[in-house]
């Protein structure tokens, strides 16, 4: 674990480079695996850097990282990838690793790599053959409703193919006729269904070619490939009774789901609803919220902005937990833009929640920021 984190801090400010080194020498190493990626390599680049970066993380926490490695391997399956792919890429990794380790890279520290590889690979096969045992690796879905909802924001239902088993709160790959092989990341906005849709809520971003085909070019009708549902920000997760749930812009969609989900259960929980934004108009699905408030009598919502003086609370979201608490009695849902999520948790550890009480999504899936 010291070999590699030591190498790693070597590394890591030349990562984007090393990166670029790593695909270069697979695809020139192994060119039939080309295909089986996007033309354009740059979100993909960062998704493997990120994917590393929180492996190391995790070696010394098996029961988290064998966790995630299983999601990762399950995740791969609609990529195509293959138990023979893996050997390739770990050969290719770790001479990217020798290469910008430079004189920090011996024969111990290879030999590390090598077990720690080997290790991460045999838990993504595993998990891979397991799961192709029991589900398809993509779903074909179709667009059955979308409705525009203004800054640049969009509700897009599907109806999958095949019976889609997810839990509220989960995260969903999405790829899209226009950009084949780019696969981005959005939160279901709804509990499961009897009629087996979901809804996802997208923003269109600055550069964001998906999310901006889905928004501005996608009709109903159109046909769209789903990934496997991921994520541990379920309800099932919950220890307590009363639960706090926070969301910022469009991570409102995974809070939507989960309180969808209290309500099937029969409001077992009380919840309390924060919805953050910068101003006002921005304050996205306050009113879909306050209607299901007044259907629950255990939901209560409030809504906060930070960048407009208007009636009600002003300031960012961890600023108003922090007024509004104690918390320490509640299991606490967070979703939103990483900043917020990071700044809510410390805000409220500080304050006595307990750290595996706060739950999010993992930084190391774009699922809010994604293209």
């Amino acid at each position: 674990m010291a070999l590699i984190r030591a190498s790693v801090t070597v590394v890591e400010p030349l990562a984007a480079d090393m990166t670029v080194y790593f695909y270069a020498i697979l695809f020139a190493r192994y060119p039939e695996v080309r295909p089986m990626f996007p033309p354009g390599m740059d979100a993909q680049r960062g998704r493997l850097l990120r994917a590393l970066l929180h492996i190391v993380d995790l070696v010394d926490d098996p029961e988290s990282l064998v966790r995630f490695c299983g999601h990762l391997g399950r995740d791969h399956r609609k990529f195509g990838t293959l138990r023979a792919h893996y050997p390739a890429v770990g050969e290719c990794l770790l001479a990217s690793l020798a290469r910008y380790a430079g004189p920090a890279w011996t024969a111990d520290t290879a030999a590390a790599w090598g077990k720690a590889y080997g290790v991460v690979a045999d838990v993504m096969i595993g998990a891979a053959e397991q799961d192709e045992a029991q589900r398809p690796a993509v779903w074909p879905a179709k667009v059955v409703h979308k409705v525009l909802r203004g800054h640049g924001i969009a509700e897009i239902t599907l109806r999958p193919h095949m019976p889609y088993m997810f839990a509220a709160g989960q995260y969903v790959s999405l790829e899209t006729p226009w950009w084949p092989k780019q696969w981005r990341y959005y939160s279901a906005a709804n509990a499961p269904r009897p009629d087996g849709t979901l809804t996802l809520h997208v923003r269109a971003v600055g550069g964001g070619s998906v999310s901006d085909a889905l928004v501005h070019r996608s009709t109903v009708g159109d046909l769209l490939q789903l990934g496997p549902p991921m994520g541990d920000m379920v309800l099932d997760a919950a220890v307590h009774r009363d639960l706090l749930c926070v969301a910022g812009g469009t991570g409102l969609a995974p809070i939507r789901a989960i309180v969808e989900e209290v309500a099937r259960r029969g409001g077992g929980h009380n919840v309390d609803l924060f919805l953050g934004a910068r101003t006002g108009a921005e304050l996205y699905g306050v009113d879909d919220m306050l209607r299901m408030a007044q259907q629950h009598h255990w939901l209560s919502i409030r809504g906060a902005v930070s960048h407009e003086y208007i009636p009600g609370i002003r300031g960012s979201l961890p600023e108003v937990l922090a007024e509004y608490g104690p918390w320490y009695q509640h299991d606490v849902y967070l979703s939103g833009p990483a900043p917020m999520v990071v700044s809510a948790s410390q805000t409220l550890t500080q304050h006595g929640t307990l750290p595996d009480r706060i739950h999010h999504d993992p930084f190391e899936t774009p699922v809010l920021s994604a293209h």
